[in-house]
C-alpha cells in the first residue's frame, strides 16, 4: 500500500507539471493515433527477425520488405488530417523510419547481387536451415554430400576473390554474410546432433569441415577489410571507414539536421571561439595569463588518490542535485534519485571510453594495477574532479539517467531513437547550468569549457574525417593541441568515434542536440511562455525524438504529412 501511494504521488507530481502550451487528453498523454501500428510492427518485426535470423538472407530479406510495405499501406489509411500535434509526429517519423527501413533492404540486396559471385554455396546452407526450423528429418547421407559440395566451392570462391578489389562497404557485407551462414549451420547441428542417430553419424566431420571453412572465410575477408582500412600516413592503428561527403548529407536529412557538413564545420569553430575567450578568461584569473595549457595543467593536476574517484563522483552528484533542486529546473522523481549505481570501468573499455559514462549505471573510467604508469596517471589527469564536476549531471540527473528513468514511463510505443536528442539533452544541462553560475572558481569554469571544447572539437575532427580530409592521428592531435586532451585520451576519444560501433554523426550530434535544445529554451523560456521547469518536464514526457519534432509538439505546430526538416536553429 505504501509503494501503491508513492507511486500515485509520484505520477501526480510529474503530471502537474505538465505545461498549459502543451494540455491535451489523458489518452494523448501516454498515446497517439499512431501508436498501435507503431506497436505492432515492432512486435512483428521482432517476431519475424527471430524466425529469419540469418543475416543477408534472400528469404528474409523478402520478408522484412513485404512486412514494411505493408505497414505503408495501412498507414496511408490513416487519417491524417484529423490527428493531434503528437500525433503527426509520430506518422512523419514512422513513415520516415519505414521508408529508410526498405532503402537499406534495397541497398542489402543491392550488395549481395555484387557478392552473389562469391557466395553461390549460400543457397544450399539456407535450404538446410529452413528445413531445420520445424523439425523435418534430415537425410544424412544427401546433406553430408551437400556440404561436401559446398566445401569445395567455398575454397574455389576464397581463391577466386582473393585478388578482387573490394570496397568496404562490400567486405563487411561479406563478413556479415559469412557470420550469418556459420550461424545457420550451427543452429541444425546442434538440433540433430546427438539426437538423429543418422544425421549424427554422416554429418559430424562434414560440418565441422565447413564451419572451419567458413570461419576461414570471415577471417579472410575481416584481413581483407584491414588492408583496405589501412592508410601508410597514418601511425594510429586506428581503422575506419569514411563515408563521404553524400551520406553525411543523406544522414543529416534523415536526423533533420538541415545543414550542409561544412555549414556544421563552420558553426562548430564559431562555439569553439567563444571557448576559447572564455578559457582565456579562467586562465588569466588563476594567474597563467594567456597560457591556457599552464592553467589547464594546474587543473589535471588536482586529481584524487586512488581509490577516492567513486567518492569524489558522489560529493559531485550530491552537489549537482542540490542546485538543480534549489533553482527548481526539473522534477526529480524520488525513484530516479534512489536507483543509479555505480560500477568500474574495465581496462579493455577504457581503451574506447578514458571518462566515465552514465545512464541508470555509472561507469567510472580510473586507472588500475596492471596499467602502465604513464596511462595510469593520464586517466587521473583526465578525470579530475573539475573535469568531473562538469559530467556529472550530464550522465545522471538531469542527463542520460534521467532520460532513460523518463523513457520507460511516457509514451513507451515511441523508438525514434537519435543521439540528438540522447547526447544533445545531456550537454544541453551543461550549457544551462554554465549560464547559472554553476561554476564557480576559475578552475571549474575550465573543466566545464574543456567539455564544451571537445564537443566543438568533435564536430571538426569526425566530419573532417568522413569528409576524407583528416586522418585519425590528425584527429588525435587536433584533441590534444586544441582541447587539451591527455594524449592517451585522445587516442580513446578517436578510437571511440570510428571503430567503437558508433554512427558517423554521433559525436556531432552532442553540441547540435545542446544547441536545438537551448534554442528552444530560448524560444520558450526566455520568452516567458513557460518556466524552465515546464519546458524541462515537457521535454522528458514526450521520449526521444529529432529535436524539430518535439519541439513542433510543444509550440503546437500542425505539421503538413510530407513536412521536411526546415529549423534553423542555430542564431
Amino acid at each position: 500500500m505504501k509503494y501503491i501511494l508513492t507511486l500515485l504521488w509520484v505520477t501526480g507530481l510529474l503530471w502537474s507539471s505538465v505545461p498549459a502550451v502543451k494540455a491535451q487528453s489523458n489518452l494523448y498523454l501516454q498515446s497517439s493515433d499512431v501508436h498501435d501500428l507503431m506497436t505492432q510492427y515492432r512486435a512483428d518485426m521482432g517476431s519475424l527477425r527471430r524466425f529469419y535470423f540469418v543475416d543477408n538472407s534472400p528469404e528474409a530479406r523478402e520478408r522484412f520488405r513485404s512486412v514494411t510495405a505493408d505497414y505503408l499501406k495501412k498507414m496511408e489509411a490513416l487519417n491524417f488530417n484529423k490527428m493531434n500535434e503528437g500525433s503527426r509526429v509520430d506518422y512523419i517519423l514512422f513513415n520516415r523510419d519505414l521508408k529508410e527501413g526498405l532503402r537499406e533492404l534495397e541497398v542489402e540486396e543491392k550488395e549481395m547481387n555484387q557478392l552473389k559471385p562469391w557466395f553461390g554455396f549460400s543457397d544450399q546452407i539456407y535450404a538446410i536451415e529452413k528445413t531445420r526450423r520445424r523439425g523435418t528429418a534430415l537425410n544424412g547421407p544427401r546433406t553430408a554430400l551437400d556440404l561436401n559440395e559446398v566445401n569445395k566451392q567455398i575454397i574455389l570462391s576464397k581463391k577466386n576473390v582473393a585478388d578482387q578489389e573490394l570496397d568496404q562497404n562490400l567486405i563487411a557485407r561479406a563478413i556479415q554474410t559469412t557470420s550469418g551462414l556459420r550461424k545457420a549451420l550451427k543452429s541444425v547441428h546442434d538440433f540433430y546432433n546427438e539426437y538423429d542417430p543418422e544425421y549424427t553419424w554422416w554429418m559430424a566431420l562434414p560440418y565441422q569441415k565447413t564451419d572451419s571453412l567458413l570461419k576461414n572465410l570471415e577471417i579472410f575477408y575481416q584481413k581483407k577489410g584491414d588492408a583496405v582500412k589501412s592508410n601508410a600516413k597514418d601511425d594510429s592503428g586506428i581503422k575506419g571507414k569514411p563515408v563521404g561527403r553524400e551520406e553525411l548529407i543523406r544522414q543529416l536529412q534523415y536526423e533533420m539536421i538541415p545543414y550542409t557538413p561544412e555549414e556544421l564545420i563552420d558553426l562548430a569553430n564559431k562555439e569553439f571561439a567563444w571557448c576559447d575567450r572564455e578559457m582565456l578568461k579562467a586562465s588569466r584569473e588563476m594567474g597563467f595569463g594567456d597560457d591556457w595549457k599552464k592553467a589547464m595543467e594546474k587543473v589535471k593536476n588536482t586529481y584524487v588518490p586512488a581509490g577516492k574517484q567513486p567518492e569524489m563522483i558522489m560529493g559531485l552528484y550530491d552537489e549537482a542535485i542540490a542546485f538543480l533542486k534549489k533553482k527548481d529546473l526539473i522534477t526529480i522523481p524520488p525513484i530516479a534519485d534512489e536507483t543509479w549505481r555505480m560500477i568500474m570501468m574495465t581496462p579493455k573499455r577504457q581503451l574506447v571510453n578514458p571518462f566515465f559514462t552514465g545512464g541508470e549505471v555509472l561507469s567510472i573510467s580510473y586507472p588500475t594495477l596492471g596499467m602502465e604508469h604513464e596511462d595510469k596517471m593520464m586517466s587521473m589527469r583526465g578525470n579530475n574532479p573539475h573535469f568531473s564536476k562538469a559530467t556529472v549531471h550530464h550522465e545522471l540527473i538531469a542527463g542520460h539517467h534521467l532520460q532513460g528513468f523518463m523513457n520507460n514511463r511516457y509514451k513507451t510505443y515511441r523508438n525514434f531513437r537519435t543521439p540528438f536528442w540522447t547526447e544533445g539533452w545531456a550537454l544541453y544541462w551543461e550549457f544551462i547550468l554554465w549560464d547559472l553560475d554553476f561554476p564557480k572558481s576559475p578552475e571549474d569554469k575550465i573543466g566545464m569549457l574543456f567539455w564544451r571544447s571537445h564537443r566543438c572539437a568533435r564536430i571538426i575532427f569526425s566530419l573532417n574525417y568522413h569528409l576524407g580530409k583528416w586522418t585519425p592521428q590528425q584527429c588525435i592531435d587536433f584533441l590534444v593541441d586544441r582541447v587539451g586532451h591527455e594524449r592517451a585520451n585522445a587516442e580513446g576519444e578517436v578510437r571511440r568515434s570510428f571503430a567503437g560501433g558508433y554512427g558517423q554523426l554521433y559525436q556531432l550530434a552532442y553540441m547540435m542536440g545542446g544547441l536545438q535544445f537551448y534554442a528552444l529554451k530560448k524560444e520558450l523560456v526566455d520568452s516567458g511562455k513557460m518556466t524552465y521547469k515546464q519546458y524541462h518536464d515537457a521535454v522528458m514526457q514526450e521520449n526521444s525524438m529529432p529535436v524539430e519534432m518535439l519541439r513542433a509538439i510543444i509550440t503546437k505546430q500542425s505539421l503538413p504529412k510530407d513536412y521536411k526538416t526546415s529549423w534553423k536553429f542555430y542564431k
